[in-house]
């Protein structure tokens, strides 16, 4: 069953990889682009698509990181208080048994 999951992870690994290569052989214009403060330099428009999708992941990954780390945290605190909660109930349950014999 593993190796299914990897063979089905390389596929849809190996056709992202060339519809990648198909996007960027179709945008081979070059564009230069003007920022309000900055002119960048003239680059095929892919690269600068492709430029801006790694922006906005690493930016939405940064934004959902406040997120991950408060829920990281409350399950932290869930799993002690499940301790804690195991704990009170095994001494009530050997406490019971003490108590019947």
């Amino acid at each position: 069953m593993r190796w299914i999951k990897g063979l089905i992870l390389a596929v849809i690994l190996l056709v992202v990889l060339l519809v990648g290569i198909l996007f960027a052989v179709n945008n081979q214009q070059t564009i230069a682009l003007n920022l309000i403060w900055a002119e960048l330099p003239p680059v095929s428009l892919s690269v600068w698509l492709l430029a801006t999708l790694t922006f906005g992941v690493i930016l939405g990954m940064l934004a959902m990181l406040g997120v991950y780390v408060r829920l990281k945290a409350q399950l932290a605190r869930s799993e002690r208080h499940n301790k804690q909660q195991r704990k009170e109930l095994d001494r009530l349950r050997t406490q019971e048994l003490k108590e019947l014999a």
